[in-house]
């Protein structure tokens, strides 16, 4: 009984690890994650920082439900700065990163 419990505790932690709590709206999912070459001819109109939670109820996340999250809070505010891509400004720290948000096509 004791091996059943500690089983559905693990397997309970194991998916709580790897979820997602951000969704990416409707305009979030029209801008684009592009790399710093792809930008070159684009303007710059500032940057975003993201940051979202390492750990869920004590549970260490999975590396890509966090990188998941903090771009598409970025994409998000992207579309406040009337931007249709992000570039990452930086490396992640502690579970936060930097984008720069650029308007690529005409309006």
């Amino acid at each position: 009984m004791k091996s059943n419990k500690l089983a559905v505790m693990m397997l309970m932690a194991l998916i709580v690890s790897a979820c997602t709590w951000v969704q990416l709206t409707p305009e979030g999912e029209k801008v684009r994650v592009l790399s710093a070459q792809e930008v070159e001819k684009c303007r710059l109109l500032g940057q975003t920082t993201a940051n979202t939670r390492a750990k869920v109820a004590g549970v260490q996340r999975h590396d890509n439900a966090v990188d998941f999250e903090l771009t598409a809070l970025a994409r998000n505010a992207a579309v406040n700065l009337g931007g249709d891509s992000v570039v990452a400004a930086g490396d992640l720290v502690d579970v936060k990163q930097t984008f720069k948000v650029y308007r690529c096509m005409p309006e």
